[in-house]
Parts: C-alpha cells; structure tokens; sequence
C-alpha cells in the first residue's frame, strides 16, 4: 500500500508539472475591449485604469485645493510636501531655481501622474500599470520633446542650438561628418525613445514577475493538490509579496528617473553659461 501511495503521489507530481502555472504573456497588455467596443470610444481594461486613476488624482486634488488653509493641516502639508520634493529635489536641483520655475508644473505632473499611474500595477481591482502600454510613456517623452524644443527656439534660436549641440567647438570637420547625424538622431530619436521605452520596459517586467510569482503559487498551492509542492508555492508566495512591495519602489523610481531626464533635456536646450 505505501509503494501504491508514494507510486500515487509520484504520478501527481508528474502530471502537475506537465500541466504547470498558468504563465503570464505580452497579451495581457492588449485586453479586448469592454465597453463601446467597435466605436471610436472603446476601452478596454488598461484604458478604463488610467480613467478611474486619473478621476481619483483630480478629486482628490481637487478637494484638497478647495479646502487649502493658510496653516495647513495634514493633508495638505503632505500634498504639499510631495510637490516641494520635485520642485527642489528634481526641477531646481537639475535646472535652478531661474529657469526652473517655468517648469515646476510640467515637472510636476509628469512625476505625479506616472507615479500613481505605475502604482495601479499593485492595487487590488486594477493590477497593471497604466503606463505599460507604449501610448502613456510616449504621450509623457513627446511632451518632453516639445518643451525641450521650444526652449531651445526660444532661448537661441533654432539654428544656434543646432549648432550647438552639432558642432561642439575644437572638433576637427572629418569628425564632424560622423558626428553631426549622430547628434541629430540623440536629440530627434534617442532623447524621446530612451524615456519611452525605459518607463514601458520596468512596468511590463514588473508586471510580469508578479504575475508569475503569484499564478506559480495558485498552482503549486490549490491545482496541483500536492504535499510535495506546497514548500515551493510558500517560497513563490513570499517571493511575490516582496516583487509587490519592490514593483512599488520601481513606480516610485521610474516616475523620479523620468522627470528628472526630462529636467536635464529641457536644460540641456538653454545656452551655457560660462
């Protein structure tokens, strides 16, 4: 009987591995459409996160300006706490505090808004970020883009800072010819592309490893009804809870690491001071 058994428990093993966790995949960030589904309104799930996260920002923010005292309360002094860290910490840390009062509310809501909108990732009910489609950290880098461009026209004007960033001064001509299409490609491609793709490529990962972390314990824990896996579905359990709790962290730094480039490329576009 104990050779029967233990040949019983073997076999489940087997067939548990056989069958193994459901494994997340990249189609998870292209959901079908929910609701207005075949009209130019369609949304689907990642879409309808990045509404009700944007409509929870703007009430909340909404009601704690309407409510905002002279001696602040607690709510207040942390709201404004938050907008004086990316003031001092990122925009007048990187830009100072002449030039980077113009882009103190720009900075700000580029930080915010990927911020929260990365934390949807970890939130019960919503469980992906919203910027891990291309479209949201795209919309963030070509804002970027624009402002950097307009600076550039407006502070030197647009041959003046191409020749500037172009055609840096001592450089020989034959070096020239290779490095002005360099250059061109860094501030017409490089500069929005490597915004884009660093905030798209963390969320994705991120969620990924979640995903995974907590559909290898539903398996080892509930499907595979087996004594012999419960001590890997423990590990995978705990281990999914710490990746919830870093995915945290990383929606912090990503939101911190792209408003902070997106100071240094605005600056960037402003004449040198010797």
């Amino acid at each position: 009987m104990a050779g029967v058994a233990a040949l019983t428990g073997a076999a489940g093993v087997v067939l548990a591995a056989q069958s193994g966790p459901e494994i997340p995949s990249i189609d998870e960030f292209l959901p079908p459409e929910i609701i207005f589904a075949g009209t130019p309104f369609a949304m689907n799930r990642i879409i309808m996160v990045r509404l009700i996260m944007t409509i929870v920002m703007l009430v909340v923010l909404g009601i704690t300006a309407s409510r905002a005292k002279l001696i602040p309360g607690r709510w207040q002094g942390f709201v404004e706490w938050g907008i004086e860290y990316v003031r001092d910490k990122i925009v007048y840390e990187v830009m100072g505090e002449l030039r980077g009062k113009r882009y103190v509310p720009m900075i700000s809501t580029i930080f915010f808004t990927i911020f929260f909108f990365n934390l949807c990732g970890i939130i019960p009910g919503m469980n992906i970020a919203a910027t891990a489609t291309i479209m949201m950290p795209l919309i963030f880098a070509l804002w970027t883009f624009v402002q950097y461009w307009i600076a550039a026209c407006r502070e030197q004007g647009l041959l003046s800072y191409l020749k500037q960033e172009c055609t840096p001064p001592g450089v020989p001509f034959p070096v020239l010819i290779l490095l002005v299409p360099m250059q061109l490609i860094d501030i017409l491609i490089i500069r929005p592309a490597s915004l884009t793709l660093r905030l798209l490529a963390n969320m994705i990962a991120g969620h990924l490893i979640v995903a995974l972390c907590f559909s290898a314990t539903q398996f080892f824990l509930i499907i595979a009804e087996n004594k012999l896996m419960m001590g890997a579905g423990a590990v995978t359990l705990a281990f999914g809870f710490i990746m919830t709790l870093f995915e945290g962290f990383v929606a912090y730094l990503q939101a911190f690491i792209f408003a902070t480039l997106s100071s240094v490329y605005i600056n960037m576009s402003y004449p040198e001071v010797d």
